[in-house]
């Protein structure tokens, strides 16, 4: 397949302008394998020249262009050339597509609980083609005419409200311009709850089978979406473009939803079977609060080429935190609402930022706004979706709005809106418009922040003299930081108490000296409001191990957790002081997100990766005797949230099957909560890694639970059983059979590899090199990423390191595996490096 290259579409968008698409698909015909697309498309050629229009069929019947056949015969790969003269065309293309397996066109699922079928497309950056023919890059904007023909009794959503006519067929109003990729269609028996906001009709939709629990959400989902609808109208003068605002939860989904104009997407995982935490909830929020943000970061406004997706994911991701959190304030009365029941930023700063800070110390970092030779095709585009792009890009707008004020930010964002709406923009564009809105050089701060690698470090130095403190920060690195330090001072038992606040800039221009004695614990970033490893000088040290669950605010203990954890992964803290921290602090901590965070560190980088198999036993115990205090803490049921996670980490670091096989037999938790069948698929998977469990039994529990989920967890769980042929079966259906959709290839990849099992999956590790590269050529870049992601091996040791290094080495590596496996190979070396500090 070719890829769009940056020159390709520069050409093409000064040869061509796009009026209008008529786009017919007929899902009726075809079975479960194909289905009918026919477009027509209306533009103008500015000069007489060449070009092609892109589409993968299943079968290509015909084109004609002004009412002139072409030969179908002429595509090749992706691509059909045209031969145009100047002035206004009009090509009809009629082809047979394909069904997609694995989230990427038209994506197809059977329900298995009840038989019904749900088809939606995801075309993100090239995968219009697999739907309808395009020009398929994102500056040649069109206005869009959809129709489907669907199955009786099914609904068709679409970008604008959708109506089904006297022929049978759905049409959908006609959108505004918008580009290829934003085009959105949904079709199947839906499950809906419609409401009406601002005079817009407001829409969720899932299957049938998850209609129970949309029904039992869908007063929060509506008060999330109504709160965060009203404040973007209080932020930006341009109101929401669209007709309607439908939010549909699908099966399969690749990302954690898609941002199509008027018809968002979401994985429907966000509709909940089970048992979640209000952090939970408000991770769900956020999305919902991102994805809005895309109206106008994205589908308002567009990006001219992919190396300036930061413009839409950056700011969506930091709209969507800062957006909820004032929204949250506004819904409540008295007491915030489940889904904002605490500060986003602390859930940002625990978990995106991380993320982001991980990303950014790989090989393939890249700056926030990459150069345009960094970005030359749609191939190289897609692998900067990442923590850098999302979480840092955030980071670096929170840190400008700190740096600028906000009322400057939005005056700037504000008339961006205007000068670029149904348009696209390029970076220079968006600093230009900051620029009118300041006095401040933006331009010079976008080249420090947008156009640079990597994360600063900033360490305190404290001296005492004459009566007064002195603070020089160090800054390892090139950006300027503004930011809050935090003084704490020992208070009664383990508390602190915060002295004060105090806003600096790195770098200084001189000490920062403040009267009295020192405090016992300095902070940096205090507020979280810049992006920095921060380091603690040994007398924080000292108090943050001892006292941390005493700082009184969640977004500064946030902070110190953050910096301890830098501190592990470059080797500067012991891995198991870490645990010990964990062990004494989080029994008392009151922020779920700080100890979903701090569990998640513990479990899935220290026991199973920074530790060797040796210290792993240890370590799992101290997780299981710190869970266990957590169930104890809260046998009252005043906390179920963080019961709910203490159970789950139970499970996870259970050694020994006896006490989870009697929950599961039981079917609770003694003192709750009940196994829903989340906790259920958990506490079999564990099980199933232990050897305490058989095929037998995983039948009967999928039996018991025949939905999507039960079969994830069903594969999930064979995989996970710890036979020669059990491990043979999953290789065989990851690797050779092609047959597994993206859901069940990840879950199958998730329960083979276990620390556990570490001399039985030794030979899989020269076999992932082998049969990874073939596997990503066949089946695309979703398929790959997962496979890098989910089936990586997890041996950590010298050879597994060469393997990786060896695989590298390749030049016929697809782009997304190569950059899967750069990422993986580099947190290999790094946990060998953990590893080898932690034992001198």
């Amino acid at each position: 397949m070719s890829v769009l290259t940056r020159d390709e579409a520069q050409t093409r968008a000064r040869l061509l302008s796009v009026q209008r698409y008529a786009i017919d698909l007929d899902l009726t015909t075809g079975g479960e394998d194909t289905f009918t697309s026919r477009t027509a498309i209306h533009f103008t050629a500015h000069t007489a020249g060449d070009t092609f229009v892109e589409l993968k069929p299943a079968t290509l019947r015909s084109v004609t262009l002004d009412g002139t056949p072409l030969d179908p015969e002429a595509l090749t790969e992706n691509r059909l050339a045209l031969s145009l003269t100047a002035g206004p065309h009009e090509l009809h293309v009629d082809a047979d597509m394909t069904y997609s397996r694995t989230g990427e066109g038209l994506h197809r699922f059977t329900d298995p609980v009840d038989g019904e079928t749900y088809t939606y497309t995801q075309l993100f950056m090239d995968d219009v083609q697999r739907v309808f023919a395009a020009f398929d890059q994102p500056d040649l904007k069109a206005v869009f005419d959809v129709t489907v023909q669907a199955p009786d009794g099914w609904t068709v959503l679409a970008n604008g409200i959708t109506a089904q006519q006297d022929d049978g067929r759905w049409k959908a109003a006609t959108t505004p311009l918008i580009s290829t990729y934003l085009v959105a269609v949904a079709a199947g028996p839906w499950h809906s709850v419609t409401t009406e906001h601002a005079g817009l009709p407001f829409g969720l939709h899932c299957r049938r089978s998850l209609a129970p629990y949309l029904d039992a959400d869908a007063d929060e989902l509506f008060d999330v979406t109504r709160h965060c609808y009203d404040r973007y109208h209080e932020k930006f003068d341009e109101p929401y473009p669209f007709d309607s605002y439908d939010q549909a939860f699908v099966p399969e989904f690749n990302a954690g939803a898609m941002e199509n104009p008027g018809l968002v997407t979401f994985r429907d995982e966000f509709v909940y079977r089970s048992a979640v935490t209000d952090t939970e909830r408000q991770t769900r929020a956020m999305v919902i609060a991102h994805e809005m943000a895309h109206m106008w970061f994205g589908d308002l406004v567009t990006l001219q080429w992919w190396d300036d997706i930061w413009l839409n994911e950056s700011f969506a991701e930091y709209m969507g935190y800062q957006t909820l959190n004032e929204a949250a304030q506004r819904a409540s009365s008295g007491q915030l609402p489940a889904w904002s029941s605490t500060d986003t930023w602390v859930n940002f700063g625990i978990t995106r930022k991380s993320w982001g800070y991980d990303a950014d110390q790989r090989p393939s970092t890249h700056p926030v706004a990459p150069a345009p030779d960094a970005v030359p095709d749609t191939a190289s585009a897609m692998l900067n979706f990442d923590g850098i792009s999302y979480a840092k890009g955030a980071s670096a707008l929170r840190q400008l709005v700190a740096w600028l004020g906000e009322k400057d930010f939005l005056t700037g964002i504000n008339t961006h809106f205007a000068r670029h709406k149904f348009a696209n923009a390029t970076l220079a564009d968006f600093i230009d418009s900051l620029a009118r809105a300041t006095d401040r050089d933006v331009h010079a701060w976008a080249g420090q922040w947008l156009g640079t690698t990597g994360v600063d470090t900033l360490t305190p130095t404290v001296e005492e003299a004459g009566g007064a403190w002195h603070l020089t920060v160090t800054r390892h690195g090139e950006r300027p930081h503004r930011l809050t330090v935090g003084a704490y001072d020992a208070g009664h038992g383990n508390t602190l108490v915060l002295r004060e606040h105090t806003d600096i800039d790195v770098p200084q221009d001189e000490p920062a000296a403040r009267p009295g004695h020192r405090p016992a614990l300095l902070v940096l970033n205090d507020q979280d409001l810049t992006y920095a490893k921060v380091r603690l000088d040994d007398t924080s040290t000292e108090t943050a191990l001892r006292a941390l669950s005493g700082v009184p605010d969640a977004l500064t203990r946030a902070v110190l957790w953050n910096s301890l954890r830098d501190m592990v992964r470059d080797g500067e803290l012991a891995p198991a002081a870490y645990l010990e921290t964990a062990r004494t602090h989080l029994t008392e901590e009151a922020d779920l997100a700080i100890v979903q965070g701090v569990l998640a560190f513990a479990a899935g980088h220290i026991t199973d990766r920074y530790l060797t198999p040796i210290e792993r036993p240890a370590a799992l115990a101290l997780l299981t005797d710190l869970t266990r205090d957590l169930i104890r803490r809260t046998e009252d049921g005043t906390n179920p949230g963080l019961r709910l996670i203490a159970v789950r980490h139970f499970i996870d670091a259970a050694t020994q099957p006896d006490t989870i096989r009697g929950w599961l037999d039981e079917g609770h938790v003694p003192g709750g909560p009940a196994l829903d069948p989340e906790l259920r698929w958990r506490v079999l998977t564990r099980l199933a890694v232990l050897g305490a469990t058989d095929d037998q039994d995983i039948t009967a529990h999928l039996t018991a639970d025949p939905s999507a989920t039960g079969e994830e967890g069903a594969a999930r769980c064979r995989a996970a059983l710890p036979t020669p042929a059990a491990k043979e079966a999953a290789w065989n259906a990851m690797f050779h059979a092609d047959t597994l959709s993206n859901y069940l290839f990840t879950a199958t990849a998730q329960g083979f590899w276990q620390p556990e099992q570490e001399e039985l999956l030794r030979p899989y590790t020269t076999r992932y090199y082998q049969d990874a590269p073939p596997l990503a050529d066949r089946r695309g870049p979703v398929i790959a990423e997962a496979a890098g992601r989910h089936a990586f091996p997890t041996p950590v040791d010298a050879e597994a390191l060469h393997l990786g290094e060896a695989a590298l080495a390749r030049t016929d590596l697809l782009p997304a595996l190569r950059r899967k496996l750069t990422d993986q190979v580099d947190d290999l070396r790094r946990a060998l490096t953990v590893r080898g500090r932690a034992t001198h």
